[in-house]
């Protein structure tokens, strides 16, 4: 057997990366695109249309929830220092609440605005099925203890003010609807007029507070505090406990 004689080559050392002029003209064009696109994305990301169609400006320095003059003109919510608008909505009703603005679009959603920002927005269900006919009359409500009903003709919500959180519903009993004009607030209580094709006209008086519906058998503690009461979403279920 005869063995043949195996060359062995040493591998050569590796070519190092061009980074002459060649290099730097071929990166020179990405550079550029990068430089070019950095203020057009910029353009573009304030261009993006604002949630709601919001438009705040603020005409003047003005401290953190300030309503003074707070009014509706045109399309607008106006107060001193700012006006806000949604593009294509009209605002129907407006609600000061220390210091702040709360507001009925005629598209059915509610915002609260303090001026320096559009703090939160709510749609009402089926807002079309009554808003046209109904309006803004009456439907915004102040409860007291940081609580704003909005009355429909379906049903009564309660928010909590400060970030528009739903704490109960109250739906209008069969055959019957709330009128949102047809209220009355008394002593914390607001007291809401509910016709109903048949039924006694007691049955057709619905009284609520901060925490919901009351009823001749649970009636509202003036002693009580804000502070660690139940809220419920379902207000018919919360007053068949005492209070």
């Amino acid at each position: 057997m005869v063995v043949l004689p195996v060359e062995v080559t040493e591998p050569g050392p590796a070519t190092p990366r061009s980074t002459g002029p060649s290099a730097l003209r071929r990166l020179l064009p990405a550079a550029l695109a990068l430089l070019l696109a950095a203020p057009v994305l910029a353009a573009a990301h304030q261009a993006r249309p604002a949630p709601y169609g919001d438009r705040l400006t603020v005409h003047a320095r003005v401290q953190h929830g300030t309503a003074t003059g707070l009014r509706t003109h045109r399309a607008t919510v106006e107060a001193y220092g700012w006006s806000y608008a949604r593009e294509g909505r009209r605002p129907l009703a407006v609600l000061p609440s220390r210091g702040e603005a709360i507001a009925l679009w005629d598209d059915g959603v509610v915002t609260d605005t303090d001026g320096t920002s559009v703090r939160w927005h709510r749609a009402l269900p089926a807002a079309a099925d009554w808003l046209p006919a109904q309006g803004g009359t009456g439907v915004l409500r102040p409860l007291g203890r940081g609580m704003l009903a909005v009355v429909t003709p379906p049903r009564i919500t309660g928010y909590r003010i400060a970030d528009g959180d739903l704490r109960w519903v109250l739906p209008a009993h069969q055959g019957c609807a709330f009128a949102p004009a047809r209220a009355v607030r008394h002593a914390g209580v607001l007291i809401v007029a509910q016709p109903c094709r048949t039924g006694a006209w007691t049955a057709q008086l619905i009284a609520v507070d901060d925490r919901g519906r009351i009823s001749p058998r649970h009636r509202p503690r003036r002693d009580e505090g804000s502070g660690g009461r139940p809220e419920h979403t379902n207000t018919e279920k919360v007053v068949a406990q005492p209070r």
